[in-house]
């Protein structure tokens, strides 16, 4: 559902933030801001991109999917980001599927538009390129991560990457939906999260896990979680974590 577009929400993606006064009004002319429930797909793997997207209080999982079905998230954007840097990499699709993991606001810019303003060059190029290469190593840390540690780690990562891109600690979200973003059985999701529980470091209670202990989170999470946030800072000059950068 479309809404008119308020400048300090718009303010809410990182990105967006970033750009000079004269630019970033440029930029906002051409952004709709629109809402979404989990749940909702932006685009399928193989679809033409009509918009690029600007998270403001969603969050967006991109997905990889099998041909039998099988889906293993290989990113996660929300309001540090962006979804359709495939539109100014040369390509009008993509091989992966981006859902809505929390339902929430985006602001979206018609590819036409985005393109045309990538090509003017300025800030907002610059910060586009960076931050894809800063995506690029979340991608590549979520492929090491789910291949060499536990699920229980994963899960802590998976928490506390949703807990940076929202104001809440509380993300809702089923075990089915969660064992869909990690690769891994409903049934290794349910026991890690019981863990993390009886380390009251999380409660989770009907499809809502609530963040009680962050920095106990943050002690139990690999090493690829900081990994991520320090490539973040160190590319776009701030960090996305609560508590890094």
């Amino acid at each position: 559902m479309s809404a008119a577009i308020n400048q300090n929400d718009a303010l809410k993606n990182h990105l967006l933030a970033t750009l000079p006064a004269a630019e970033f009004v440029r930029v906002k002319s051409k952004l709709e801001a629109v809402s979404f429930k989990l749940g909702d797909i932006l685009y399928e793997s193989g679809d033409k991109m009509n918009y690029a997207y600007f998270p403001t209080t969603a969050i967006v999982s991109m997905l990889y999917v099998m041909e039998n079905g099988a889906t293993a998230e290989i990113g996660v954007v929300g309001n540090d980001g962006l979804i359709g840097a495939s539109l100014f990499m040369g390509g009008d699709s993509t091989t992966s599927r981006a859902i809505v993991q929390s339902a929430g606001e985006v602001h979206r810019m018609r590819s036409k538009d985005f393109k045309f303003e990538f090509s003017l060059g300025g800030v907002f190029q610059k910060v586009l390129l960076r931050y894809t290469q800063a995506l690029m190593t979340q991608i590549s840390q979520t492929a090491v991560c789910n291949r060499l540690h536990s699920v229980e780690q994963q899960l802590c990562r998976w928490i506390l990457l949703s807990h940076d891109r929202l104001d809440s600690d509380k993300l809702v979200m089923t075990h089915d939906l969660i064992s869909n973003m990690l690769g891994v059985r409903r049934e290794g999701v349910t026991l890690a999260a019981q863990k993390l529980a009886k380390k009251k470091l999380i409660k989770n209670v009907r499809g809502t896990i609530t963040v009680l202990d962050r920095q106990g989170l943050e002690e139990a999470v690999c090493e690829c979680y900081n990994v991520v946030n320090i490539e973040y800072n160190r590319l776009l000059g701030r960090g996305i974590s609560r508590t890094f950068g």
